[in-house]
């Protein structure tokens, strides 16, 4: 895998504002999104209007909506180490796949290439951005299955979604303090006793590794590549009732 922008990313997903997590309007809360100070040199990769990678022998060429979106739109770090580990790590070919909190859908992209099954999800601000990334980089006939793109709000509506899944993925959504009960409850619902989650994370706050210490509650967790150049960390988990690593 290459890619054009090499530049390390900020300490932390962060941008002013709020985000809201309850879609349906019952009990509608928001959310603040990290905000910490920044260097506004190592934030030029996210300005960019696009960013372009390689996968699976194929250029994909990545809009970016910072201003627009923040966090939700630009290629995170996390998304680049997870690709690369599903690329040389992981079988995917007909496997089922769902990747939570996609953004722009880098990791998605990448199983998809890879020959999954896979279902990619985003709260409903973000689809737009999603779709045109996945259209104009997957389109009809790339991958041997299509992409599916999909409203999924953390907590909300599994009744929705199936717990058959092979892989859950997900890259830096570890970040907001608020939706750890709700995330938690998700990976678990999609989860079954074959279900691998992978996640890709960069720890900052101390809060991260709250959740991880959440997450061994209910899945046996396992570190399974670190990027130090990037300081990004790939973790693997299995339901704690099923099966150990």
């Amino acid at each position: 895998m290459d890619f054009e922008q090499n530049d390390t990313e900020t300490t932390a997903p962060c941008v002013s504002g709020q985000v809201s997590n309850r879609d349906d309007g019952r009990n509608d809360k928001t959310y603040a999104l990290a905000v910490v100070p920044y260097d506004e040199d190592k934030l030029s990769p996210f300005h960019l209007a696009e960013r372009k990678f390689r996968f699976a022998g194929r250029e994909l060429v990545i809009r970016q909506s910072w201003r627009e979106l923040g966090v939700a739109a630009v290629v995170w770090d996390a998304a680049v180490v997870l690709g690369e580990y599903l690329e040389t790590e992981v079988t995917l070919t007909d496997q089922t796949v769902v990747e939570l909190g996609a953004g722009t859908g880098l990791t998605g992209m990448v199983a998809a290439l890879q020959g999954a099954k896979v279902t990619i999800t985003e709260r409903e601000m973000a689809l737009a951005s999603l779709r045109r990334n996945i259209k104009s980089n997957i389109p009809p006939g790339t991958t041997p299955h299509p992409v599916l793109i999909q409203e999924l709000t953390w907590g909300q509506n599994l009744h929705h979604y199936p717990s058959s899944y092979q892989y859950v993925i997900g890259s830096d959504i570890i970040y907001i303090k608020e939706t750890f009960q709700d995330l938690l409850k998700t990976l678990v619902h999609l989860s079954n006793c074959e279900t691998v989650v992978l996640l890709g994370c960069k720890i900052r706050y101390e809060r991260d590794t709250d959740f991880l210490k959440m997450l061994e509650g209910k899945f046996e967790v396992k570190e399974v590549r670190y990027d130090q150049r990037r300081d990004i960390r790939v973790y693997k988990a299995r339901l704690r009732s099923c099966t150990s690593l």
